[in-house]
């Protein structure tokens, strides 16, 4: 007895995820991902002092999508390396033509997503990125989430003190969502916490 799958027994749902992931792998070669920056201010001043770093995606049928519709199926499947990797390239650069226009006291924020920070090649990424564009690495803020923070705590802190002695900003996003041990987060070498509203 044999068992034959074919497209026809697809929901529609599945088949509109099976499109999007194939598109999705096209999305990076096509260069469709592009990066929208929100500005931040100091809260008391109301100068601007940087901005963050967010990713959507110019569909060519769909339009303008935004995280929530891909980026779990590119952590799914692995293709969050990469773009990630686009981001965090595509920040610098951006950083790089503000810090030459004079905006040397602005940071760039880019959000890691639970598989980036896992990667292996991670810190050597994010050194390679600030190279690349001849930017100084406390121009950078790196930001992750508390519950990603705490998945394995002690991992965590070796990447993120090695991030830290690179110079580089930490930010942990989603603070006060998740169980935290206070010690491990005493520890992080984190310059700011972002709390959930």
């Amino acid at each position: 007895t044999g068992y034959n799958f074919s497209a026809a027994s697809m929901n529609t749902t599945q088949r509109k995820q099976l499109q999007l992931l194939q598109d999705l792998r096209n999305a990076l070669d096509q260069e469709q991902f592009r990066l929208y920056y929100q500005p931040k201010f100091d809260a008391v001043s109301g100068i601007a002092v940087g901005a963050e770093a967010l990713v959507r995606w110019e569909h060519p049928q769909q339009g303008l999508l935004l995280p929530a519709t891909f980026i779990e199926l590119a952590e799914k499947t692995g293709l969050i390396i990469p773009i990630g990797e686009w981001v965090l390239n595509e920040a610098c650069r951006q950083m790089s033509v503000w810090y030459a226009l004079g905006y040397e006291h602005w940071r760039i924020a880019v959000n890691l997503s639970a598989l980036q920070f896992c990667h292996a090649g991670l810190v050597k990424s994010v050194a390679d990125a600030l190279d690349r564009h001849q930017l100084p690495a406390n121009s950078l803020t790196l930001e992750i989430t508390e519950t990603t923070a705490m998945s394995d705590a002690d991992a965590s802190m070796t990447v993120l003190q090695q991030l830290s002695d690179m110079g580089v900003d930490l930010s942990i996003d989603d603070f006060g969502t998740g169980y935290s041990s206070l010690m491990y987060l005493k520890r992080l070498p984190a310059n700011e916490l972002k709390i959930d509203r």
